[in-house]
């Protein structure tokens, strides 16, 4: 689901996420590749054993985390880029909510904040009323978020939760699962200034209601979160927020889950904290 597709919200903060149905426009290759047969020259094989072994060598090393590179002067920290990791570990302090906090006052400490904030809006929770206030006033900048908090309940009012098939507590019909789960792909700041950062975070997400009689089938989505950042008492806050469509790619040629795979996917793989 995504922020923006049913209506916009007043103020330019995003609104929310009409539930669409897309299918594939085709089942077949539409590249039109076949797949090449094994090699059965010797030589080849072992090249390829070669370069395997070298790449999990690679990967290991790339993996320590044993000890602080920092200590090390032999170690060279990555370059600056706006997808390439930074190498600092994910936060470890979690609200009541269990939303990640205690970012740090960098830039990209600006993008882990935008990137795990993004998941958040974009979530089966904040549809739900009993769950919406806590989210907001850990997400928002207190001199902002009452007014946010009343522009998400005048969005997602009943009539939108019955449209996508909820109760008004925002739960599921019995024997379905609502399924709203964002993945940021990437981060990149537009602006920063220490106290203040404009953030993108590139998303992908799947969303609607698994389930045999659903009307909205859970599809994925590609769309852009743009967050504006405030540090305050020592954290990043949102500040206001907005949301475009894509980039996207081609659909792939995925074969289709049934709504149980699709409900057990949920319920047995948890998210992710990030950070860049």
């Amino acid at each position: 689901m995504s922020l923006g597709d049913e209506r916009e919200s007043s103020g330019g903060y995003g609104g929310t996420g009409q539930t669409r149905t897309r299918l594939p426009d085709t089942d077949s290759d539409s590249y039109g590749t076949q797949r090449r047969g094994p090699r059965s020259s010797s030589r080849g094989l072992v090249t390829v054993v070669g370069v395997v072994v070298l790449l999990i060598a690679a990967i290991a090393f790339a993996n320590r985390g044993d000890g602080d590179p920092a200590d090390d002067p032999t170690t060279t920290k990555p370059e600056a880029a706006a997808t390439a990791p930074s190498g600092q570990r994910p936060v470890k302090t979690k609200s009541a909510a269990g939303i990640p906090s205690g970012f740090a006052q960098d830039q990209e400490g600006a993008e882990s904040a935008a990137a795990n904030y993004a998941v958040v809006l974009v979530s089966a929770d904040i549809l739900k009323p009993a769950r919406r206030p806590e989210i907001v006033r850990q997400v928002f900048d207190a001199g902002r978020a009452a007014e946010l908090e009343s522009t998400l309940d005048r969005v997602y009012d009943k009539a939108f939760l019955t449209k996508v098939g909820l109760d008004e507590n925002g739960d599921a019909p019995k024997g379905s699962t609502y399924v709203s789960r964002t993945m940021p792909v990437g981060t990149r700041t537009t602006d920063y200034s220490g106290g203040t950062a404009t953030v993108e975070v590139w998303c992908t997400g799947v969303y609607g209601m698994a389930g045999e009689a659903s009307q909205t089938p859970v599809t994925s989505d590609w769309f852009t979160m743009t967050l504006r950042l405030r540090w305050k008492n020592g954290d990043w806050k949102v500040d206001s927020f907005s949301q475009k469509e894509g980039p996207a790619p081609v659909n792939g040629d995925n074969k289709v889950s049934t709504s149980d795979v699709i409900s057990k996917a949920v319920e047995e793989f948890g998210g992710f904290t990030y950070a860049r």
